[in-house]
């Protein structure tokens, strides 16, 4: 199966709130799936749809060490994050080339309609907390360097654009 490609940045897509999912049709399955090509070609640990140009808030993460254990989510919301901080290089292959250190909490509960269209929730740790919230940023119009210092994040995008240059 193919994707449709990854918008680069500064793709207007990655800069707006996705559009929430009224319900969960076999179109929205198709691009969950479609999406988890894309997450595993990159290869990745989650990916948010607006990552494909698509303005719907759809995301994927499996972070898992074997894959195929992908839990697909829409409209996810944060409710709880735990006090303790967790370090992860994070990128993007919407901005490719370039990572950075991001801080976020180290678990997570999760809130979010699951591909039968039910509430689920979920409690994710570690690297499956770090992809949720990264996700989450994306469903959110945020990138992970706007989670960073102005000078972090300057030089961020000022090596990313000499990439695109090169």
């Amino acid at each position: 199966m193919i994707h449709r490609p990854f918008v680069m940045w500064p793709h207007p897509a990655l800069r707006t709130k996705a559009a929430p999912v009224k319900e969960i049709t076999d179109d929205v399955r198709a691009i969950w799936d479609e999406m988890i090509v894309a997450m595993d070609k990159m290869p990745g640990v989650g990916l948010a749809a607006p990552q494909l140009g698509l303005d719907m808030a759809l995301a994927v993460v499996d972070a898992s060490t074997e894959r195929g254990k992908a839990i697909r989510m829409a409209n996810p919301e944060i409710l709880h994050s735990s006090t303790e901080l967790r370090d992860h290089e994070e990128g993007s292959p919407n901005l490719p080339g370039v990572w950075a250190k991001v801080t976020r909490p180290r678990a997570v509960t999760v809130r979010f309609l699951n591909a039968q269209g039910q509430w689920d929730r979920h409690d994710f740790v570690g690297l499956w907390a770090t992809s949720v919230q990264h996700q989450i940023d994306h469903l959110q119009g945020k990138m992970f360097f706007d989670r960073l210092t102005r000078m972090k994040r300057d030089m961020i995008i000022k090596k990313a654009r000499k990439l695109q240059r090169d």
